[in-house]
């Protein structure tokens, strides 16, 4: 284990919206260090949300971004040789995390022709509070509401 937990290195905010946060996602959509290729992708689907929703394809991202963001999870903890999923709160910071990682994977598995496509479904659909990223934190939180007998034994 390290004596010093590691830097955080800032993240340079993107070219048009000026938002860190939109770094922070086409980061995760990268694939083999191709950057402005995500970011390219990234735009496209943004435009094609706009097109969509008639509304803003910035703010359509935003609020299906705070959908998909889950306030609880549940962790696995060894007791007495039984194991328990225990309800925890999320970090702030891993909730973001999550969010991004849940709208990228499940906009991959979905079909269309490019990652544009499929990138603009779902966070249509997210914002909406449909689609299968959204599906995921309400079976989270489902979780975490069953196991809620269990939070007693939270460190």
């Amino acid at each position: 284990m390290r004596k010093a937990q590691a830097k955080k290195l800032p993240l340079a905010p993107d070219p048009r919206f000026n938002d860190k946060l939109v770094t922070r996602f086409v980061n995760n959509l990268m694939w083999e260090g191709k950057k402005s290729g995500a970011f390219t992708i990234f735009y496209d689907a943004l435009e094609k949300v706009a097109k969509q929703t008639n509304e803003e394809g910035y703010e359509v991202w935003k609020r299906a971004l705070a959908n998909v963001t889950p306030g609880v999870e549940v962790r696995s903890r060894r007791i007495g040789g039984a194991t328990f999923q225990i309800p925890s709160e999320v970090r702030p910071d891993r909730k973001v995390s999550l969010s991004i990682k849940w709208l990228i994977r499940y906009s991959r598995e979905r079909n269309g022709r490019s990652m544009a496509d499929k990138l603009a479904g779902e966070i249509v659909a997210a914002s909406k509070g449909e689609g299968a990223a959204f599906k995921k934190k309400e079976d989270t939180h489902r979780m975490a509401e069953a196991n809620k007998a269990f939070a007693h034994f939270r460190v």
